[in-house]
């Protein structure tokens, strides 16, 4: 299949090179599209000094330019959208017209003025129809002069925030991640036509920062046939350009801030009619890089430095290329919780130091062990040039290449030791460095003529993968020969707090060894609280003299992607018909046939559109530590490591996704607009991520199939006397059905009984307010998200034989639960704190835990929603963490000294002004325990010229 996948690249290529170099006509294109065109007067004189105004009250896009002297315009790089034009000159009346981009080919729009007595100003408003988009795509659309005022939540992944705070079916998670629609991580980017379908999370890559951004759209209904590869949510982005800007433009901004965050950025945009480059650096230190598992943070301090320069020239009025280049590094440590901090005194269950207390806080060569010290470190590297030919006034071909690497390092605690945690967290040391490069090509021919707007295109791109971790064991007691201990109260369900037998290197060395603290004899040979005595990993064992293991994985990927789409624009009628075939070559195989059909009806009478939309797609594995959880399991090392089973099947195969829409658009009037979309996903082969160990490392893991539905809607209220608003919502669930059938060691669920997964969420919501009560004065943007909660299916949990809670018992005939995990492992005093158990009005401290069990009816919990005593359904009612009201506020103002060349802003950003106590989620299989910023204000300034 690859080979004839090569062959039918290479003749795609050369048959759109020859038809490009027929033709010798111009202008530039990309991502986005242009207007152009001439201002006459009656008499069919040009009209030079006209300006011309584009704006869109949803997106709240606006900008102008003026006619030169013979009377033409340009404005390039403008996103695909519906614009309400304005042209005005002075002794002219007004003309308005409503134009719309839906293509890299130019659009050509003459203006004819008529004659007035007076000099007009513009005064640009919309209508009802102006707030409508006949688009059979859910999208939302935002602008840079919007999203500027908006509160973000982090300093670190502005975009994954930006993503969050305005776009309906978002679920908010902890370090940049957000689950788009019921999933994890099947999400892409398009930047400037670039694809990019790897996690852009902070704790995997380096994002692009918003400043660079000029525009965005993110589409959550049924994607168009371009888009391919994780497809629950496509963010396509355009960049900011220095095309047209003949005077130089640019900012200087540096802020300070709670947790010590400091920031310094620059950006500068400079050009001519033909030429163009925009330039952005920046760079950040803060005290709080990640979100930790503590309220109070600690040990969570980072920095990231980036550079963003798009380069646009124009060739010959025919060609243009454009070049995108990026670099951004970023160093962080793993936020500590206080079992981190204190990792090998850990006061455990009963005041016993079950795991190290053998060695009284010192690791086995004598040395003094500190708190856990891990660290990362990423470098992202991106450029990406295209070549835009204008065939004629109807078409336009590009092509274009990408190369994009992500080079990752995980470093462990310089005394490996320091790793160590309670059962729940780390028994491993580990260490990893991986690379994922991902270059390719791509090629497209758009053509506009009549009611269609036709794209075909290629993609192709290979992505090498490295892996390279070290693995050594650090619990005394994981892979002890033989364990001793002592026995406990009969409530208790383990039989004895565990600790290895001192100086016993083999189970047949067990008879006869003395209990540590009593002296009594023991012949019991390991025990089943802990994995049996396994000799391979003996050499790995650290504590036993043992050195790490060694796992080296490398692949490539080889993706092909073909597509046709066909816009097409009939009366009240649109409709977006298209057809992808996808060809995936990795560690596993697929090929895909998918066709995409969207159709939207306009009820103009009424303002009215109605559109329903089907898409099938391809979803492709998740590239980060593919080749640890697909070959895992074949070592015999990692198969304890990996908690590998007879479910585990290794290879991860591509998913195959069907997936319908169906929606309504209404415009009250003038001042808004509803848009909203019922959704239900089908996918076999659904995708989640597993942990090496209990280590912060991730692999990706399959599963039989996903049922996805749900509801999403947004609320716009255009600028209204300087007030403007929007209102994102959404509810989605996410039923995950076992078996697992890819990746190693199952993690939840028995075969054929459904659950929720931890991106499944009830209802969530944002509400942004923007208010300038006039134009030159200060402006106040204001957030308020609620989240219902995630699910949290590590959360204890209690009842008896007929709901799906493992950990059931009774005392004295009552309801009680267990402060365990899932997996049955005791939770420490911090993390009964973290999650705020309580038990008969006593609660947990990050040093005092609570009883073993305590009765159903003394429990409580402020952080998390668990199900009353039996009624506990892994689908239909699992545990959740707590809901949760978070609000932003900005104050600033844009123009200080009201200077007109040179100007000054400030701005104040206060994040969760509450100080909400709140978690992001507890034990997640993914990400651990997290919990929301606290209060954190910035105060930031900058000078533009």
């Amino acid at each position: 299949m690859l080979a004839s996948s090569k062959q039918l690249l290479v003749a795609l290529l050369v048959v759109s090179f020859c038809l490009a170099g027929s033709f010798a006509y111009a202008q530039s294109g990309g991502s986005s599209g242009s207007i152009s065109g001439t201002v006459l007067d009656p008499d069919g004189a040009v009209v030079p000094n006209a300006t011309v105004q584009i704006h869109n009250p949803v997106s709240h896009y606006d900008r102008s330019t003026t006619t030169d002297k013979s009377g033409n315009f340009s404005l390039a790089n403008v996103p695909f959208n519906p614009y309400h034009m304005t042209v005005t000159a002075a002794g002219f009346g007004n003309n308005s017209e409503d134009v719309e981009v839906r293509s890299v080919v130019p659009l050509s729009v003459n203006v004819k003025l008529q004659v007035s007595g007076s000099t007009t100003s513009v005064t640009v408003e919309a209508g009802a129809a102006d707030l409508l988009e006949n688009d059979p795509t859910f999208h939302s659309d935002i602008d840079k002069s919007y999203f500027d005022r908006l509160p973000l939540e982090s300093t670190t992944s502005g975009l994954s925030s930006l993503v969050t705070l305005s776009t309906p079916g978002i679920a908010a998670d902890s370090n940049g991640l957000f689950h788009g629609l019921g999933d994890h991580a099947e999400n892409s980017f398009s930047i400037d036509g670039q694809p990019i379908t790897d996690q852009q999370s902070k704790v995997f890559s380096n994002q692009l920062p918003v400043d660079s951004i000029e525009s965005m759209e993110v589409i959550s209904g049924a994607p168009p046939a371009e888009y391919g590869g994780k497809t629950s949510v496509v963010i396509v982005a355009t960049t900011r350009s220095g095309q047209g800007v003949t005077t130089p433009h640019g900012s200087v901004t540096t802020s300070y801030g709670t947790f010590g965050t400091s920031n310094v950025a620059a950006d500068l945009a400079y050009g001519g009619k033909n030429w163009g480059n925009f330039i952005s650096v920046g760079g950040l230190n803060t005290g709080r890089f990640l979100d930790p598992p503590e309220f109070a943070v600690f040990h969570d301090k980072g920095n990231e430095e980036n550079l963003f320069d798009r380069v646009d020239y124009q060739l010959t009025t025919a060609d243009s290329i454009h070049l995108n280049f990026a670099y951004t590094r970023s160093w962080f440590q793993t936020p500590n919780n206080l079992d981190a901090e204190n990792a090998t005194s850990w006061n455990g269950l009963f005041g016993i130091e079950p795991q190290m207390a053998a060695f009284a806080g010192r690791d086995p060569n004598g040395n003094i062990v500190g708190p856990t010290d891990q660290r990362s470190k990423i470098g992202s590297f991106n450029i990406a040039p295209s070549w835009t030919h204008v065939l004629n006034a109807n078409a336009v071909y590009t092509l274009g290449a990408f190369v994009r690497r992500d080079d990752y390092n995980y470093y462990p605690s310089g005394d490996a030791f320091a790793d160590l945690g309670p059962p729940s967290l780390q028994r491993q040391s580990v260490g990893q460095n991986r690379t994922l490069t991902n270059a390719g090509l791509r090629s497209d021919l758009s053509y506009v003529k009549g009611i269609n707007q036709i794209k075909a295109g290629v993609v192709y791109q290979q992505t090498f993968l490295n892996e390279n971790d070290t693995v050594g064991i650090v619990d005394p007691t994981y892979n002890a020969p033989c364990i001793t201990g002592a026995t406990v109260t009969s409530v208790n369900p383990f039989p004895f707090v565990a600790a290895p037998a001192p100086g016993i290197t083999a189970p047949s060395q067990c008879a006869g060894a003395l209990e540590p603290n009593t002296g009594a004899n023991t012949d019991a040979p390991n025990s089943t609280l802990y994995p049996n005595f396994n000799p391979i990993l003996a050499p790995y064992d650290l504590t036993r003299g043992g050195t790490p293991f060694n796992f080296n994985g490398h692949t490539d990927i080889k993706e092909l992607a073909l597509y046709v789409r066909d816009n097409i624009t009939k009366g009240n009628w649109s409709l977006n018909l298209g057809l992808r075939g996808d060809f995936y070559n990795g560690l596993s195989t697929a090929r895909q046939a998918e066709p995409r059909v969207g159709v939207a009806y306009n009820i103009k009478q009424t303002n009215t559109i109605l559109r329903v939309s089907y898409a099938r797609t391809l979803e492709s594995p998740f590239n980060e530590n593919l080749i640890l959880s697909s070959t895992g399991c074949a070592n015999p090392v990692l198969v304890p490591l990996l908690a590998c089973s007879g479910l585990s099947s290794g290879a991860l195969s591509p998913g195959f996704r069907n997936e319908f829409h169906a929606g309504i658009e209404q415009a009250f009037g003038k001042y808004l607009v509803f848009s909203g979309e019922y959704i239900t996903k089908y996918t076999h082969n659904g995708y989640d991520f597993s942990v090496l160990g209990n280590t912060p490392i991730t692999f990706p893991i399959e599963w039989h199939n996903s049922k996805i539905p749900g509801y999403a809607g947004r609320v716009s209220v255009p600028n209204l006397h300087g007030f403007s608003a929007l209102f994102v919502f959404s509810s989605v669930a996410a039923r995950f059905f076992p078996p697992q059938i890819g990746g190693a060691g199952a993690t939840v669920g028995a075969p054929g009984t459904p659950f929720r997964i931890d991106h499944d969420e009830k209802f969530n919501q944002t509400t942004h307010l923007q208010y300038q009560p006039w134009k030159r004065g200060p402006w106040v943007g204001f957030n308020w998200r609620y989240d219902s909660g995630l699910v949290a299916g590590n959360a204890p949990c209690f009842g008896g034989p007929n709901n799906d809670c493992p950990q059931s018992t009774l005392i004295n005939g009552q309801p009680a639960v267990f402060f365990q995990d899932v997996f049955g492992n005791p939770l420490s005093a911090d993390q009964e704190f973290q999650a705020g158990f309580t038990c008969n009005g006593a609660r947990a401290t990050p040093t005092t835990p609570l009883p073993a069990a305590c009765l159903a009816s003394q429990f409580g919990t402020s952080l998390i929603k668990v199900p009353a005593p039996n009624t506990e359904n892994d689908d239909h009612n699992p545990p959740r963490i707590a809901s949760r009201n978070l609000f932003d506020l900005s104050i600033g103002h844009d123009n200080l000294f009201h200077g007109d060349k040179y100007k000054w802003s400030a701005q104040l950003t206060v994040i969760n002004l509450a100080n909400n106590y709140a978690l992001y989620n507890f034990l997640s299989t993914f990400s651990g325990t997290h919990y929301v910023t606290p209060r954190s204000l910035t105060a930031a300034i900058a000078f533009h010229f």
